[in-house]
């Protein structure tokens, strides 16, 4: 099999060695700069990366990747879409080829999307932007989606994995106007009203935030109920964020409502109890979050759903409510998972008035 990669890059000089290392398992590498100043492009081409540049204007990421895309070359079997701040662990060719049975067009894998400081996933869930060479285009200016004109054969292998590590003071001040215009272009597209919605309230704007993500509510094609339970907490936080605690509260309560299989939906009314202070009313919450599967994937997973995270803040309950003996076992196990100073202290805390 014939199997490239294709990418696109602008300033990504850092992390260019790194990501060829991983992803030298392909026959062939090809590479769209898009306008970098840094010395990504000919870096790349010392590497023997294929690269061209090519400014986009204005700029979209959906035309970037299909200008990627058409540099592969046509008699290529399989296409691996990638970014550069993405690592494969090593292996996966072997494992694409085995997967790669007659008539696939597709591959799902598994993408760790952030990880902790021991490299353990955090957010977790299955992409699939391994593909056939033709039959694919990419559309969307933002949060862009790979497009099959025909019928597609999917195969999913969870073995082959690969990692972000993302540039976290690269710019996002692109997304917002992208997605107004995604929203535009389709405005009945569920995915990017959610994105545009969650996008203002990023920026702080609470009242856009929430009329966007109501309306994404009300489309015919909102029907996932992890996304839709992620617009209500979001929707709640707007509201607590305006100062408007009853509204959010409700809207928490919707949430947990639309998705009780998501331990989100739990964690997130739990963490506005603690932190207007209803201890109580938190503690049944958070422990109930701990009883739901940790081991779901969803890009919509949040920190503070995280086992470390719920144990922490159920000591921080316990401790409110003069319950020491239960504070100090679930600092405890908040310390297994993660030697943290703060936690550390609350130890000590705990401990004295033990």
């Amino acid at each position: 099999m014939k199997i490239c990669v294709y990418a696109i890059c602008k300033n990504e000089e850092k992390f260019v060695k790194r990501w060829y290392d991983s992803m030298k398992e392909a026959d062939k590498i090809f590479v769209l700069d898009t306008g970098s100043t840094d010395g990504s492009f000919d870096e790349l081409k010392k590497l023997g990366v294929i690269v061209k540049k090519e400014i986009i204007s204005p700029w979209r990421f959906d035309e970037a990747r299909n200008k990627s895309l058409d540099m592969v070359d046509e008699d290529t079997d399989i296409c691996v879409c990638t970014d550069l701040d993405e690592v494969f662990e090593k292996g996966w060719r072997k494992k694409l080829e085995k997967s790669w049975v007659d008539g696939t067009t597709r591959i799902s894998y598994t993408f760790n999307w952030s990880l902790d400081e021991e490299n353990n996933p955090i957010v977790s869930f299955d992409s699939d932007k391994i593909h056939a060479r033709n039959g694919y285009r990419w559309t969307h200016p933002v949060h862009e989606v790979l497009s099959c004109d025909g019928e597609e054969k999917r195969v999913l292998n969870e073995s082959i994995v690969l990692n972000h590590y993302p540039d976290r003071g690269k710019s996002r001040s692109s997304y917002l106007p992208l997605l107004e215009l995604s929203v535009k272009e389709d405005p009945e597209d569920d995915r990017n009203t959610h994105y545009l919605g969650r996008e203002y309230m990023y920026y702080e704007k609470w009242n856009e935030a929430i009329d966007t993500l109501i309306h994404h509510l009300n489309l015919k094609k909102a029907v996932w109920k992890d996304e839709r339970c992620a617009s209500m907490r979001f929707i709640g936080r707007c509201y607590k964020k305006l100062n408007r605690p009853l509204e959010a509260e409700m809207w928490y309560k919707k949430a947990l409502l639309e998705a009780p299989h998501l331990k989100e939906a739990y964690s997130e009314l739990a963490l506005f109890y603690y932190e207007t202070g209803e201890y109580s009313k938190a503690i049944p919450l958070f422990l109930k979050t701990l009883k739901i599967n940790t081991g779901y994937k969803s890009y919509i997973t949040e920190w503070f759903s995280t086992d470390f995270s719920v144990y922490d803040f159920l000591s921080i309950c316990y401790y409110n409510l003069g319950d020491y003996d239960k504070a100090l076992e679930y600092v405890n196990k908040a310390l297994e998972i993660k030697n943290d100073e703060r936690v550390i202290n609350n130890k000590k805390l705990i401990l004295e008035k033990m």
